[in-house]
């Protein structure tokens, strides 16, 4: 459910994944950390809460959570250790069970600790039946994606290949060899359910709190998904394969302020006319899916929708791509009959043309606006401050740039310098450029603004979230306890409230 802005026309709030909170357990999760920032966000008089999509990640597809194995289920690197303990489902946490707390995720260890702890709450489970008949109710309303996902998972550790190298009686589900397979991993499916009640649970736990304090939150849907995902093996029909399952042409972008070759992102792209003859169902039960884990959802890479780039999955660069239009129009029109409220913003970055900008327009929805991407001195940037439609969401940077001062002392040159000191009417330093761009970015005509808490708190490249040039070490950077309770955030309250944002 939405939360009613109406008293709060202008908004503002913070962008934070949660594997980038502070814990005991090497990264981010539903814990008390999670709390807390919510307290946080209150007492700073945001409004919002944005987020990385909450899909479940893989350290062989470099931990990111845009190129996720299933459109539907949570991230069990988030489950909350000591939200186990208060359930009842592990004993006290000793010590060995914890990782050093610093300020990046290290995954290589967090993921067999995760893993131990989840098998440890599942047998002490089974053992005491804990909540056995919400566990039962949990499994019986997500059983349309829940049981494939277990299975799939299944599978993929037992096997260690993707699901397009499996046994072709598994590869194409038949359906003798799949009911044997469901009897004889039973066990391990049903710890596969459990770790996803787990996330839920602890999830929507932590929404209705957020509820509690005036914070809604959004959420992120990715454009794509892996190839080697439950969804690609469930519904290969809407995806462009060969007959083995691989992909035949995949996703990514031309040649862009992030790449000089364009970004090849490896993703199976759709077969949309396969998808218009369902009526798009996958996409419906995606989305609804989704919104009910938020309250507004950011669709990542928007211009997809409309058209894509799609490149040959044998290339070695995305140079060779070309763009292939989509059924956007029944698309759309499906989107409004279906979620009439709309309650979503078009990531619009990129190579933006017009049918793309009308699209936006005829759903009305919000674009993004990045004060980054505005600084080339060009009077007719969209992303130039005083080009900012008031129905936009403004951004200092995203998760996929740099931060302000680490743009600032790496990136920029002497004209975006001086036009960014021209907007905020001084000349800036690296140590105060972050503040005032802070200040800028809030300050804008926008609705709502969301901030990077990187860019806050006055952080560097060391802060960075992404680089999309770069596959590897990412996705990493996390808060300590001591930059949450920094006089930034003091700050961030006096800027709200002079920008009438509270």
């Amino acid at each position: 459910m939405v939360i009613n802005m109406a008293k709060h026309q202008r908004a503002s709030g913070i962008l934070l994944h949660i594997t980038s909170l502070p814990s005991l357990f090497g990264i981010g999760d539903l814990g008390p950390a999670s709390y807390r920032f919510v307290d946080l966000l209150a007492d700073s008089k945001q409004h919002y809460w944005s987020i990385l999509p909450l899909l479940p990640v893989r350290f062989e597809d470099c931990n990111s959570p845009y190129q996720t194995s299933s459109a539907f289920a949570g991230n069990p690197l988030l489950i909350s250790p000591q939200q186990l303990v208060k359930a009842g489902f592990l004993p006290k946490l000793a010590t060995e069970q914890t990782l050093k707390s610093d300020s990046t995720v290290d995954f290589a260890a967090v993921y067999p600790k995760k893993q131990i702890m989840l098998k440890a709450a599942y047998q002490n489970f089974k053992k005491s039946k804990i909540e056995t008949s919400e566990f039962d109710a949990f499994c019986s309303r997500n059983e349309h994606w829940l049981c494939d996902y277990a299975l799939y998972s299944v599978l993929r550790q037992k096997t260690g290949k993707p699901w397009y190298e499996w046994f072709p009686s598994i590869r194409n589900r038949e359906l003798k060899i799949i009911t044997q397979k469901q009897q004889q991993l039973n066990e391990e499916i049903e710890a596969e359910k459990f770790s996803q009640y787990l996330f839920f649970s602890q999830w929507y736990r932590l929404k209705e709190y957020c509820k509690t304090k005036q914070i809604s939150i959004i959420g992120d849907l990715p454009f794509y998904i892996a190839p080697d995902s439950v969804d690609v093996w469930m519904y290969p029909e809407l995806f462009r394969l060969y007959q083995n399952g691989k992909p035949k042409y995949v996703g990514g972008v031309p040649p862009d302020y992030f790449s000089t070759s364009g970004q090849l992102w490896g993703n199976p792209v759709y077969d949309w006319q396969k998808n218009k003859e369902t009526g798009f169902e996958w996409w419906i039960n995606r989305i609804n899916h989704t919104l009910t884990l938020c309250d507004r959802l950011r669709l990542d890479h928007f211009r997809g929708f409309v058209a894509y780039w799609q490149v040959s999955a044998k290339a070695e660069t995305a140079k060779s791509g070309h763009w292939i239009k989509t059924p956007s129009n029944a698309f759309f029109e499906m989107l409004k009959r279906t979620f009439p409220s709309l309650p979503f913003i078009a990531e619009d970055l990129g190579y933006i043309n017009e049918p793309v900008k009308r699209a936006i327009d005829q759903l009305n929805i919000p674009g993004m606006r990045v004060l980054l991407f505005g600084l080339d001195g060009s009077k007719a940037n969209p992303h130039a401050p005083e080009n900012y439609a008031k129905n936009s969401v403004a951004y200092t940077g995203t998760h996929d740039t740099n931060t302000v001062r680490g743009w600032f002392t790496t990136e920029a040159d002497a004209k975006q310098r001086k036009t960014l000191s021209k907007l905020i009417g001084k000349p800036v330093s690296k140590r105060d450029v972050s503040f005032e761009a802070v200040k800028l970015v809030t300050s804008s005509l926008t609705d709502l603004c969301i901030l990077p808490l990187q860019d806050i708190l006055g952080l560097g490249t060391e802060a960075r979230m992404n680089n999309p040039s770069r596959p590897i070490d990412n996705w990493q950077w996390r808060a300590t306890e001591k930059q949450l309770t920094s006089m930034r955030l003091a700050e961030l309250l006096e800027i709200t409230v002079t920008a009438n944002r509270d």
